[in-house]
C-alpha cells in the first residue's frame, strides 16, 4: 500500500514550557519539513517567560501553526502531548520537544516508509547533539543501521531499548483506536510508558536509517533535562517506576518476551548508567538508591537476569546480595563502556570465578566462556606529566587465566578528542611484558608527545587502547585512571611554542583516564575560568 506523501498528511506536536530561547527554532524546523506537514500544533504549558507571545507572533504569519495555551501548568510532558493527540487533524503525527529540532527531510523519510509498508509506526535515527560543541552520538544505532520492517514488535525485541517517542511517526487513528496516551501530570520518563503501550498494541513498524530527530543536550543549562538531572534520588525512583509500569503493560498484553527484554534493558542501560555515578553522591543518596534498586530487582527471576548482558547482571546481583552499598569503585569500573573488571579475582571453593570472597553467591562464570574481544579486561593507566618527558604507564591484569592463555603481545594507545572523535593523537605501540614472575600483570610504557595534543587548543582527550594477543585476538578498551601521590593532578609545563602547557590527567565518571590540555596562558586561564564556574552555584530555573 502506497500512502499519499504529498500534502497535509502529518501533524507535528511541539510541547514547551518556559523555553523562549529555543521554541521558535523547534517550530520552524517542523514547518520547514514541507507540504507533507498539514499543521504544527504548539502546546504552551502555561509559560511565564514570553514563549506564548513568540509563538503567537510566529503563527500570525504562518497559517499551518496553531498555538494551544494551557491555563494551568501540567508539571510534565505527558499532558501537553495528550492535548496534541486530541487536537491533531492529520492522518499521522509526530512529537517534538521545544529545545530540539527536526532535521531536513525527517518527515518525508518516515512518511515514505510508513506508506510503503502500511506501517502504523515508522521510526528513524535520533542523534544526541552536545551543545555548544556540536558533537553528535547516534541513539540506538544498531536498530537503524538499515531499512527494516517488523510485522510485530516481538519480532525485533531490541525495540524496547528505544524508549523515545520523538523519533517516530504514528498513525493518528492507531493511537486513538488503542487509546494510547502518555501518563498525565508530573510523570518523569513518560516515554517509557507510552512506548510500552505502543509496542503492546502490536503495530507493524517500519525502520529507516535516516536522521529524523536531533536531541539537543545542554549539560550547562540552568534547568537540566530530566534525563540529565540524575543527582536527586527521586529521579531514580521515577525511573524505576516507569520501568515497572512498562514491564506490566507489556506482560499484560501477552508480550512476555518483550517484557523480559525490557527488564534486560533496565539492567544493561539504567543500572549501569546510575552505578557509574553512584560514587559522586552522598552517603544518604547511595543508601536510598541501593534500597530502591533492591526493591525493584526483587521482582526479577533468573530468566530475566539470564537475558541481560553480563555487566548489568553482575551489578544487579551485587546489589541484591548486600543490604548496604559496597564495592562502589569496582562497580563503577564494571559499569564503564567498555566494561572493566578490576581486581580482586576471587574463586568459590570449587574454583568458579565469583565477585569476591565474601560474596561468592555472585558468579562470574561468563569470564570463562566469552570471547577475549568481549572480556572486561582491566588496564591501569598512570600518566605523570614531566618537563623532561611525559610517559604513559599501562598495567594489564590477568583475568582467571584467560589473558595468559591468549598471550599478551602489544598495546596500541591513542587519545581521542572528546568533542570530535575523528581527531586522534596516536601515542604509539609498546610491548606488554610480565611485570614480574608470577605477578599476574603485564606492563608497557610509552612516551607521550604533547605537541599534537596542544595543537588542537584547549581540549579534553580520552585514552583508547587496543590490546593484541599471540592467538590473533584483540580487545579495544579504555583504562582505569590510577590515583596516588603526584597522579591526577594539574601540572604546568614549559613550552617553547606556547610558553606554558597545562596538563591535567583525571578520572571520568566511569573511572577511565582522560587528559585535559590547555596551551598558553589564555588556554590555562580558560580552564581555570571553567573550573570556577562549576564551583559557583547556578541560578535555578523553573523545573518540570
Amino acid at each position: 500500500m502506497e500512502e499519499d506523501t504529498g500534502t497535509g498528511t502529518v501533524t507535528v506536536v511541539v510541547i514547551g514550557y518556559d523555553d523562549a530561547a529555543h521554541v521558535t527554532a523547534a517550530v520552524r524546523s517542523a514547518l520547514a519539513q514541507g507540504p507533507a506537514v498539514r499543521e504544527v500544533i504548539a502546546i504552551d504549558d502555561c509559560s511565564t517567560d514570553g514563549s506564548a507571545g513568540l509563538l503567537e507572533a510566529l503563527a500570525a504569519g504562518e497559517p499551518r501553526l496553531r498555538v494551544v495555551r494551557r491555563t494551568v501548568n501540567s508539571g510534565g510532558c505527558g499532558t501537553p502531548r495528550n492535548d496534541g493527540i486530541d487536537a491533531a487533524t492529520a492522518p499521522y503525527l509526530m512529537f517534538l520537544d521545544s529545545d530540539d529540532v527536526l532535521p531536513p527531510g525527517a518527515v518525508d523519510a518516515l512518511l515514505r516508509a510508513a506508506g510503503r509498508h502500511d506501517a502504523q509506526v515508522a521510526a528513524g535515527l535520533c542523534v544526541r547533539r552536545e551543545l555548544p560543541s556540536g558533537r553528535e552520538t547516534p541513539w540506538q544505532p544498531e536498530l537503524y543501521a538499515r531499512p527494516a520492517v517488523a510485522e510485530r514488535p516481538a519480532g525485533r525485541r531490541r525495540l524496547v531499548y528505544d524508549t523515545l517517542c520523538v523519533n517516530k511517526l504514528y498513525r493518528t487513528d492507531f493511537l486513538r483506536a488503542h487509546r494510547i496516551r502518555f501518563p498525565e501530570g508530573r510523570f518523569p520518563y513518560e516515554d517509557f510508558v507510552f512506548t510500552a503501550r505502543v509496542l503492546a498494541a502490536g503495530p507493524r513498524l517500519a525502520l529507516v536509517p535516516d536522521r529524523v530527530y536531533v536531541w539537543h543536550v545542554r549539560r550547562t543549562a540552568d534547568r537540566l533535562s530530566i534525563s540529565l538531572d540524575r543527582a536527586g534520588v527521586d529521579n531514580w525512583r521515577a525511573r524505576t517506576e516507569a520501568a515497572r509500569q512498562a514491564y506490566d503493560i507489556l506482560l499484560g498484553a501477552g508480550e512476555k518476551r518483550l517484557a523480559r527484554e525490557a527488564r534486560a534493558k533496565f539492567l544493561e542501560h539504567e543500572v549501569r548508567m546510575y552505578a557509574r555515578e553512584l560514587e559522586l553522591r552522598d552517603a544518604s543518596h547511595r543508601r536510598a538508591w541501593w534500597t530502591l534498586t533492591r526493591a525493584h530487582l526483587a521482582a526479577y527471576d533468573e530468566a530475566d537476569f539470564a537475558r541481560a548482558p553480563a555487566p548489568g547482571r553482575v551489578i544487579a546481583r551485587v546489589v541484591l546480595a548486600s543490604g548496604e552499598p559496597r564495592d562502589l569503585p569496582r562497580l563503577r569500573e564494571l559499569a564503564a563502556r567498555p566494561s572493566r573488571l578490576c581486581p580482586p579475582y576471587a574463586r568459590a571453593p570449587g574454583g568458579a570465578p565469583v565477585w569476591s570472597a565474601d560474596l561468592p553467591q555472585v558468579p562470574l562464570d561468563h569470564v570463562l566462556t566469552r570471547p577475549l574481544r568481549l572480556l572486561p579486561l582491566a588496564v591501569d593507566a598512570e600518566l605523570r606529566p614531566r618537563a623532561r618527558g611525559t610517559r604513559l604507564r599501562l598495567v594489564l591484569h590477568e583475568l582467571y587465566g584467560r589473558v595468559a592463555e591468549a598471550g599478551p603481545r602489544t598495546v596500541e594507545a591513542a587519545f581521542v578528542h572528546r568533542e570530535n572523535a575523528r581527531t586522534r593523537t596516536v601515542v604509539g605501540t609498546a610491548v606488554l611484558r610480565p611485570s614480574s614472575p608470577g605477578s599476574g600483570t603485564w606492563t608497557a610504557v610509552l612516551p607521550l608527545g604533547t605537541r599534537a595534543l596542544a595543537a588542537a587548543g584547549a581540549a579534553t582527550w580520552d585514552l583508547r587502547l587496543r590490546l593484541r594477543f599471540a592467538d590473533g585476538s584483540a580487545r579495544d578498551t579504555t583504562a582505569h585512571a590510577t590515583a596516588g601521590p603526584g597522579l591526577l593532578t594539574r601540572t604546568a609545563l614549559p613550552s617553547l611554542r606556547h610558553g606554558v602547557l597545562l596538563l591535567h590527567p583525571y578520572a571520568t565518571h566511569s573511572g577511565s583516564l582522560a587528559l585535559r590540555v590547555a596551551p598558553g596562558p589564555r588556554g590555562a586561564a580558560a580552564v581555570l575560568r571553567r573550573r570556577l564556574s562549576r564551583l559557583l552555584p547556578r541560578t535555578a530555573a523553573p523545573a518540570r
